[in-house]
């Protein structure tokens, strides 16, 4: 009998399999004491057993490539972090073998971190997945990942790791659905990039048989068990309507009565701009240029490394708009040279802007390398700053690009609500706002973007969030400049024509995306996106602005 489950629908698209579950990892070895001269030996497995999960993390990287390159070269840093690796070496010198001073140390790091309220933004799968391929390495056994199968499935997992969902192959995993997680967690961003239907924190999927079939709506969250024909040829048209409104779709972003939308992608570095000119993009809204800082956490990339990777995301849209984020470092993204090693709560600290202007010799150098990138190119450079809290915040930064003699457009992104709240007064040392709907839910509710127990109020349909954003484009709009969005609530293409009826000017988004919300802002009026923007922010939950917003927009 068909039954329906829910979660959060993260990547477009239907797909209609059996089931396949994702194999549990190693997760404890056994407790066993060694003697002290076999210390030196335990030391010697662990430090090999780290550098080959490195090189594999670093490998699987370059396969992969684009978004997926950069997510697991973070990660292959966690397996080589310094205070880990020495909390291993005294754990085996206290007589642990290799193996369960891993373990142990991977679990203090992980206690530790979320006793002190740190903001984990993604990085729980990512630190347990390093944890087990390490312990699975030692213990000489496999480790357990994508099952073997001839016939495509949808796969369901407690949770997917960027090491597992980097390489799905699309032709085999129709699509996949996890218990955890939440719609800006690794697993979701890079299910996007691969263009694979894709459902995160529903409770209860593990539950469902091996070889069920089941249908996974990624653009609702709808999970269907054993789907009825009727349904599953609703779903397969609906899927087929949406196919054939992409072919048709072209051109630059704007409504069905011509009011403009500029469509822009969120890139990495050079490595995602082909994709970007693909989808047709007319720009790029979020270049984040940390990715490029993260190669060695022990110092920053050269002038000219930075230059060269600068120019070659800049040559790819002559003409087009570019708008670049300084380095965004701290909390999730510690680097050794920049950010404190003793805050209690980084995501409450110094991170972003805050960690630049107490090193502005890092910033001097990033804007002066932006700079020379742009020389003699006909692009619109944009640059802006993370994290801006008050105008405080916004001046300094505007003053700083000014000394590294930057010709461009300064902004600020909107994170902290505190910066939506006063939005016209940072615009008075701003040209323009950029909205990263991500951490501006996260702070607003109070709710860890990777907790799958708080994923509702992660929702970018929230109303409260909206009223944020709707804050900061009527004072972009009182002051005659733009408001863009370039968190992932750009993505989902519903709430796109409802953020361009709040007033936003642009959207940026990861490229696959681009092209279902190019389809749909062109199915509709500006004025029927302003409707459907004020029935959303009318209702009190997620699911009614969603709902409302649907209605209006379908003419119910």
């Amino acid at each position: 009998m068909e039954t329906t489950l829910r979660g959060v629908g993260v990547s477009h698209g239907v797909a209609i399999g059996e089931v396949r579950h994702m194999g549990t990892a190693v997760l404890e070895p056994p407790a066993k004491q060694i003697a002290a001269d076999e210390a030196e030996r335990e030391q010697g497995r662990a430090r090999q057993a780290v550098e080959a999960v490195s090189a594999d993390l670093m490998a699987r990287g370059q396969l992969a490539g684009g978004e997926a390159q950069h997510v697991l070269e973070a990660q292959a840093m966690i397996a080589t972090d310094p205070e880990l690796m020495s909390d291993v070496d005294r754990r085996i010198v206290v007589g642990s073998t290799a193996e369960r001073a891993v373990y142990d140390a991977f679990a203090s790091y992980r206690d530790l971190l979320a006793g002190a309220g740190e903001y984990m933004a993604g990085r729980v799968a990512d630190l347990d997945d390093v944890r087990n391929r390490i312990v699975a390495r030692l213990l000489g056994v496999p480790m357990p990942g994508v099952p073997d199968s001839d016939e495509p499935y949808v796969l369901i997992a407690r949770d997917l790791a960027p090491a597992d969902t980097a390489l799905l192959d699309p032709a085999l995993v129709l699509g996949f659905v996890t218990e955890e997680g939440g719609p800006t967690s690794h697993s979701a961003i890079l299910a996007r990039a691969l263009g694979v239907p894709a459902i995160v924190a529903l409770p209860g999927a593990g539950e469902i048989a091996e070889g069920t079939v089941i249908a996974v709506d990624g653009s609702t969250g709808d999970l269907f068990v054993e789907p009825t024909a009727e349904k599953r040829a609703e779903l397969e048209a609906a899927a087929a309507e949406r196919k054939a409104a992409l072919a048709a779709s072209s051109g630059p972003g704007a409504t069905s009565d011509g009011h403009k939308v500029p469509l822009l992608a969120n890139v990495g570095g050079p490595a995602d701009v082909p994709a970007a000119v693909e989808a047709g993009a007319e720009g790029v809204g979020l270049f984040r240029t940390e990715f490029l800082f993260l190669d060695d956490s022990k110092k920053a990339p050269s002038e000219e490394k930075q230059i060269e990777s600068y120019r070659k995301v800049l040559e790819a849209f002559p003409e087009g708009r570019v708008v670049v984020r300084v380095l965004d470092a701290g909390a999730d993204k510690p680097l050794d040279f920049l950010t404190p090693a003793d805050e209690p709560n980084p995501a409450l600290g110094v991170r972003g802007l805050r960690s630049l202007l107490d090193h502005p010799d890092v910033l001097r150098t990033q804007l002066t390398a932006l700079a020379k990138a742009a020389e003699g190119l006909p692009v619109y450079l944009e640059v802006m700053a993370p994290m801006v809290a008050d105008r405080i915040d916004a001046k300094a930064f505007a003053d700083a690009c000014r000394e590294a003699g930057l010709r461009a457009k300064f902004g600020a992104m909107v994170e902290i609500p505190s910066a939506a709240l006063r939005a016209r007064s940072i615009l008075q040392e701003v040209e323009f706002l950029s909205l990263g709907t991500n951490d501006l839910a996260q702070y607003a509710f109070a709710a860890d973007r990777q907790v799958g127990a708080v994923s509702r109020l992660q929702d970018p349909w929230q109303p409260a969030l909206l009223d944020l954003i709707a804050m900061s484009a009527e004072a972009a709009k009182a002051e005659g400049k733009s408001c863009g969005v370039c968190g992932e609530a750009a993505s989902d293409p519903l709430l796109a024509c409802v953020l361009t009826g709040l007033g936003v000017t642009s959207l940026s988004m990861g490229s696959a995306s681009i092209p279902y919300v190019r389809a749909t802002l062109a199915k509709y009026t500006l004025a029927q996106c302003e409707r459907a923007a004020a029935a959303a922010r009318a209702a009190d939950s997620a699911e009614e602005a969603r709902v409302a917003a649907q209605a209006v927009l379908s003419g119910e």
